[in-house]
């Protein structure tokens, strides 16, 4: 149980930090640049590698985690500011009982059944986002005590698929199953999770 956290702040004067930050399938190539090549068919998941684009007040920042050592070296001198951890240690500390603010950008969505799209995934908002999300945490060991929505910008890209609308979910919860909440932040939760959703971040509340 391995688990490494690269923050990156893009400096937005850096042309291929602006190119990235236009198409979110370029993002996932960015990242996918801190692990090796050559992991075979399904890269992503036998690196574990999970991001999300956070958008604060002081501009973009991405946080990359990754189950494989990464290589910031490999990325563009100048990109940005890069700071990597190891967070192994705090997955190992999560036990039952503990309080948590968490924080996660996830493609709210379900396969419709009837109508118009049925047969197709149609992504989720407003009160059925947070629905999703409430039995999302209940299965993956998170006992929910505060739940804060907010629609985040669409995934951008010519590749993207429209159902890959995103939500950040945000707020503290009670730690219900150790083991499989461990197994949520390595593995991240819902679809999307090459576009930028299912990286779960967790705080011990103090």
């Amino acid at each position: 149980m391995t688990a490494w956290l690269t923050r990156i702040t893009p400096d937005l004067r850096h042309p291929a930090a602006r190119r990235d930050l236009r198409d979110i399938i370029a993002v996932h190539r960015r990242v996918m640049s801190l692990v090796p090549d050559d992991l075979g068919e399904q890269p992503r998941q036998h690196a574990g590698v999970l991001f999300r684009l956070d958008h604060t007040t002081a501009g973009p920042v991405l946080l990359v985690q990754t189950a494989l050592p990464p290589d910031p070296a490999r990325l563009p001198d100048g990109y940005g500011t890069i700071d990597t951890r190891d967070v192994s240690p705090l997955l190992k500390t999560l036990t039952i009982g503990m309080a948590v603010h968490y924080r996660i950008a996830a493609n709210a969505s379900k396969r419709a059944w009837q109508g118009d799209n049925a047969g197709k995934i149609v992504a989720l908002s407003g009160q059925q986002a947070e629905q999703w999300w409430q039995r999302k945490a209940d299965a993956h060991g998170l006992d929910l005590r505060q739940l804060l929505a907010q629609p985040q910008p669409s995934a951008r890209g010519r590749a993207v698929p429209v159902r890959h609308a995103i939500t950040l979910f945000e707020g503290h919860a009670v730690i219900s199953d150790a083991d499989q909440v461990r197994a949520a932040v390595l593995a991240g939760i819902g679809r999307g999770r090459s576009f930028g959703c299912g990286l779960l971040s967790l705080a011990p509340m103090r």
